[in-house]
């Protein structure tokens, strides 16, 4: 066909290796390629392997609440289940705790047949009960084993999973990682407090600030951003193919069996959701997704920030021994931490968008959009924790230029202009003649133009001012005008 090229060999060309077919298999995507060191710790919360035993993990315990009963409520929850010993409790929760290689292939094994992942897991762990009295000896395990997955829809099993998973990612790997980012950024600032530097609004010369205080800015925000996460809410339910309980009721119809859901889902350190449909209805997902795209879009601006200070000189990257900034360009120390944070951030916002889009809609009581979209999970949480690796990495390889900042600051005396006419609208007030027009007075001076020290004072001088007013515009250099810059960043800045 017109414009496809053909993969056959050419003629005097030998034929390719099929890179589908190299062993062990070779990663599509960078993440489990390239960039595989940076997000190893996510598989253990966030991959299939974590999803499957999650599931496993859930199932079990719901067996066990079955036979034993709730914190609240000893005792079967069915009639007639069989009191479960310490050692076969024991024994039930080691299946997700010892799931591993063998075990992921086995039940890789299980649903080739099934075609169905959580039946799957429902037949490996009926083979792990029927194999207990081998190591038990005597057990009523066996007589249980009718009650793994009782009166559960598969989203009964998966939403609960998700949440656990999405917890563990959260708690255990994300927020760490954006802690640690946000406390070096508040180092940094805390250094850098007193440091002064020109601001640039618009991308011009502008009031004066520090360092120190620009960079608490981003901190401050990051953190607001975390506080958020950190008192995130992780739902779960477990009422049946429609919330109804109509399997339970019908089976049991004795129980309580809001009360035993609500307990079961407490027990696995979620909060219960009382009310929906076959599906948990994934609103907390979308909160917390759409709180991390919040913070990725702050990182990002702070990375473009940098990205532009290491551009005007205002930050210096210290060389990597041995490293190569550009194939051709010997000289280069490129800010490419900074770049690839920027772009991963990019990738991460539109798969966190795009989960807290499509998880929020369900058709009527039940659709599967969400399960392959809740796959995704991984990739999104993947891209965030690369580019706070990256920040991380490319701050602790930045030093202040704090002498370029101050020749900076010494080219630019016109921003003056914005405490001379604020000193000369004072002192209008305090009614001190010949202070009229200010504003437009500094206007005419420094607008579009280059002031130097000596024009400035000797526009100052010629003001009629008072004396003390004067003197104090007489000593103030654009390096001396931060305000109290240095003071925000210790009373904001814990």
């Amino acid at each position: 066909m017109p414009g496809v090229t053909s993969t056959v060999p050419q003629p005097d060309q030998p034929a390719r290796v099929d890179l589908a077919d190299v062993t062990p298999p070779i990663a599509l995507g960078p993440l489990d390629g390239r960039y595989r060191r940076a997000v190893a710790p996510l598989v253990d919360h966030l991959s299939e392997a974590a999803l499957n035993r999650a599931r496993i993990h859930v199932e079990v315990e719901w067996l066990i609440t079955l036979c034993n009963g709730t914190a609240g409520t000893p005792g079967a929850v069915v009639p007639g289940a069989p009191a479960l010993t310490d050692a076969e409790t024991a024994y039930l929760r080691r299946i997700p705790a010892t799931f591993g290689a063998e075990e992921i292939a086995e039940l890789g094994a299980i649903e080739r047949e099934t075609v169905h992942d959580v039946k799957a897991v429902e037949y490996f762990i009926k083979r792990r009960i029927a194999a207990a009295p081998d190591e038990l000896g005597e057990t009523s395990l066996p007589a249980a084993s009718e009650l793994v997955h009782f009166a559960c829809t598969s989203e009964d099993i998966n939403n609960l999973s998700y949440a656990l998973m999405v917890r563990g990612a959260v708690v255990d790997v994300w927020l760490p990682a954006a802690e640690t980012l946000t406390d070096q950024l508040a180092d940094m600032a805390r250094e850098h407090a007193d440091v002064p530097m020109l601001s640039r609004t618009h991308g011009q010369p502008a009031t004066p600030t520090t360092m120190g205080k620009e960079i608490a800015v981003l901190a401050h925000r990051l953190r607001r951003q975390l506080r958020r996460i950190a008192g995130a809410e992780f739902l779960g339910k477990l009422n049946g193919a429609t919330g109804t309980y109509g399997a339970h009721t019908v089976a049991v119809p004795g129980a309580d069996w809001p009360a035993v859901s609500q307990a079961f889902v407490e027990h696995l350190g979620l909060t219960w959701n009382p009310l929906t449909t076959q599906i948990e209805s994934h609103d907390w997902q979308a909160e917390v997704y759409a709180d991390m795209a919040r913070f990725n879009r702050i990182l990002h601006n702070l990375a473009t920030d940098v990205w532009t200070y290491i551009s005007l000189g205002f930050f210096t990257q210290i060389p990597v021994a041995g490293a190569t900034g550009s194939s051709t360009m010997p000289h280069k120390v490129n800010p490419i931490r900074f770049e690839n944070a920027e772009a991963n951030l990019e990738i991460s916002c539109s798969l966190l968008d795009t989960l807290s889009a499509t998880l929020v809609t369900s058709r009527l009581q039940r659709d599967l959009t969400d399960s392959t979209t809740q796959r995704n999970i991984g990739p999104a949480f993947g891209h965030s924790l690369l580019a706070i690796d990256n920040v991380r990495r490319g701050l602790k390889a930045l030093a202040v230029n704090a002498d370029l900042m101050a020749d900076d600051l010494d080219h630019n005396w016109e921003v003056l202009g914005e405490p001379v006419q604020s000193a000369m609208r004072a002192a209008s007030v305090a009614g001190v003649e010949g202070m009229e027009n200010p504003y437009e007075r500094l206007k005419e001076l420094t607008r579009g133009q280059r002031v130097d020290a000596a024009r400035m004072r000797e526009f100052v001088g010629t003001l009629g001012l008072p004396d003390d007013v004067a003197s104090r515009l007489a000593e103030l250099t654009p390096a001396t005008y931060t305000g109290i810059a240095a003071r925000l960043v210790e009373d904001h800045l814990a």
